[in-house]
């Protein structure tokens, strides 16, 4: 079974370390973001400023969510959890979204309505400008990472990118790779309102610009928010994984059918796995129990696979076809 179900089940461990990388890297470049773009919104009194400010704290804070998520899936199984706590990393990764949502969101949209209600003149357009581009900078740097680590991985599972994003089990990526490319745009969005703002004299732009960025970080929390959801109720494997386990179970010579089979999520690419099969030769109840569980053992040692939970097929059932 180890060659045909790898593919469908890879290795959590070089993945978790890279994803932590991932992660590292755009707390750093997040942090020194949130400091540069507070300065200059002091410097400033930019609405689109303080908005981007806002969000970069905001992802931040999210990071550290997020490397605490990593390490509390990491903690292996014992007698309370024998599957192991791989599902933390959606709790956790929920935490980071809500603050997204309700930090990054909240204040920017806030802010640039009170701005659009009471304006107020903004200065030092330059500062805003350097600090803007040293930011572009610096998240581009963290969205290379996370763009680099989901591209090897869509490209193992023969997937595009963005549908690789979407799907993957591992929240900590979507969520960089969301957040940083979102920051991008915020950048791009804050330039506009500021430039516009000292072409036209008039505080609109900018604190448009800010509302802007708050609704596409309230976009952004959502999409991060029903993911982790779905997965933290019970989201089952893809039919390529449902595919690659039937032709692995298959290519084992004590199984001759599977005509049950149920591929969970526990974790970021970690698996449970439920079906029925029919044995092959005509076992004698006491030998069938006993090929079963060696069945469920050789399962659960496929890297990713946490657990295997097999019974015997029932005469009548239809055959899954790989």
């Amino acid at each position: 079974m180890t060659s045909p179900a790898t593919p469908a089940a890879p290795s959590p461990a070089p993945a978790r370390t890279e994803s932590t990388t991932t992660v590292v890297v755009a707390f750093a470049a997040n942090a020194l973001i949130a400091l540069a773009k507070t300065v200059a919104a002091v410097l400033t009194g930019a609405a689109s400023m303080l908005a981007e400010a806002a969000h970069s704290w905001a992802d931040t804070g999210n990071e550290v969510f997020l490397l605490v998520a990593q390490r509390r899936a990491a903690r292996r199984p014992d007698r309370t959890h024998p599957l192991g706590y791989g599902r933390e990393v959606y709790v956790w990764s929920l935490f980071a979204a809500i603050g997204l949502f309700a930090v990054g969101a909240g204040v920017s949209i806030t802010h640039g309505v009170q701005e659009l209600l009471d304006p107020e003149p903004a200065e030092s357009f330059v500062i805003a400008y350097v600090v803007l581009g040293v930011s572009f900078l610096l998240e581009g740097v963290s969205f290379l990472q996370a763009w680099r680590q989901a591209r090897s991985a869509a490209t193992s599972r023969e997937q595009d990118l963005w549908e690789h994003v979407l799907a993957t089990s591992d929240p900590t990526v979507r969520a960089v790779f969301f957040e940083d490319a979102a920051a991008l745009i915020g950048i791009l969005i804050a330039a506009a309102g500021i430039g516009l703002h000292q072409v036209t004299g008039s505080a609109v732009p900018d604190a448009i610009g800010s509302i802007l960025v708050g609704v596409l970080l309230a976009v952004v929390a959502g999409l991060l928010i029903d993911r982790n959801r779905r997965f933290l109720v019970g989201e089952t494997g893809d039919p390529a994984l449902q595919r690659a386990a039937v032709r692995a179970l298959l290519a084992m010579p004590e199984v001759a059918r599977v005509t049950q089979l149920r591929l969970e999520f526990v974790g970021a690419r970690q698996l449970f796995l439920m079906g029925a099969v029919d044995l092959a030769g005509n076992l004698a109840e006491d030998d069938a129990a006993r090929v079963l569980a060696a069945v469920e053992r050789q399962v659960t040692e496929v890297p990713g696979v946490v657990g295997a939970l097999l019974s015997l097929s029932e005469p009548e059932e239809p055959a899954l076809v790989p």
